[in-house]
């Protein structure tokens, strides 16, 4: 049997912007993106701290260091520029896997988006 777990989570990002002109996803500063183990064009999820929406999406990789952290085409509506977020991305594994497994948390500065 397979599960769903916790693989990697950026907790607590401001959103930086919101293109709606776009076909989809969210653009991420590629030092987030390391610290949390996550790839360019993997599934992960929104979580809106400040409206309660919680939706998916895919990654593009932004500038190293920049903090960016945009939601483009439809995504962009479910979020407006300074909303607080959480990005979670999941795993598949098996039951056993699981109860070893230990998930990339990673806590950035809430202020830049940076890593402290």
């Amino acid at each position: 049997m397979q599960i769903e777990v916790v693989k990697s989570k950026i907790h607590r990002v401001h959103v930086t912007g919101a293109e709606l002109d776009y076909i989809g996803s969210i653009t991420l500063d590629q030092d987030l993106m390391d610290a949390a183990g996550i790839v360019p064009g993997e599934r992960v999820y929104i979580v809106n701290i400040n409206n309660g929406e919680r939706f998916d999406t895919y990654t593009i990789v932004g500038e190293r260091g920049s903090g960016e952290v945009t939601l483009n085409g439809p995504a962009a509506r479910r979020v407006q520029k300074g909303d607080i977020i959480i990005i979670i991305a999941y795993a598949r594994m098996s039951v056993e896997e699981a109860k070893a497994f230990k998930p990339s948390i990673v806590f950035p500065n809430e202020a830049t988006n940076t890593l402290v």
